[in-house]
């Protein structure tokens, strides 16, 4: 009643304000109840990395259980260089709200993804793409789909 995408490598993403280069993998990705009432669902473990800060993060993505409990949970733990505890455990849906409980005792909302605006995303021009730049790459395959 399900289908599974198993993500395998890694994504890189730099901020280019703060000259900060990010590695990071990705979660699992689930179509569930498709006979059904379909619905989409991330599961598994994922880490984000920066090696110029030496920062880190450890997130979970919690698939629903088959009887109870609730979609699109996410737990995350957030470490500074070299430490081997977190200074900051997250905690929510990751299509909703996350809160943030820090060592120091703090607890505040993380982030809240309905209250975000939309941002239009900044793409290069197809004849300024490498060939195998997801765009360039795929556009017969979007040419044909539309």
């Amino acid at each position: 009643m399900s289908i599974g995408v198993h993500n395998i490598g890694q994504g890189c993403v730099t901020c280019l304000d703060y000259d900060e280069h990010y590695i990071l993998t990705f979660p699992n990705g689930y179509g569930r109840s498709i006979l059904t009432v379909p619905w989409i669902e991330l599961g598994g473990e994922c880490s984000i990395n920066c090696s110029k800060t030496g920062y880190n993060a450890s997130i979970v993505f919690h698939t629903k259980p088959f009887y109870g409990g609730k979609k699109h949970r996410i737990t995350a733990e957030i470490f500074s260089p070299n430490d081997k505890k977190p200074f900051c455990s997250i905690e929510g849906e990751w299509n909703g709200v996350m809160y943030a409980k820090y060592t120091t005792g703090e607890n505040t909302v993380f982030i809240d993804t309905k209250k975000m605006p939309t941002i239009k995303k900044k793409v290069r021009k197809l004849e300024d793409q490498d060939d195998f730049e997801s765009r360039c790459l795929w556009k017969d395959v979007t040419y044909n789909l539309k």
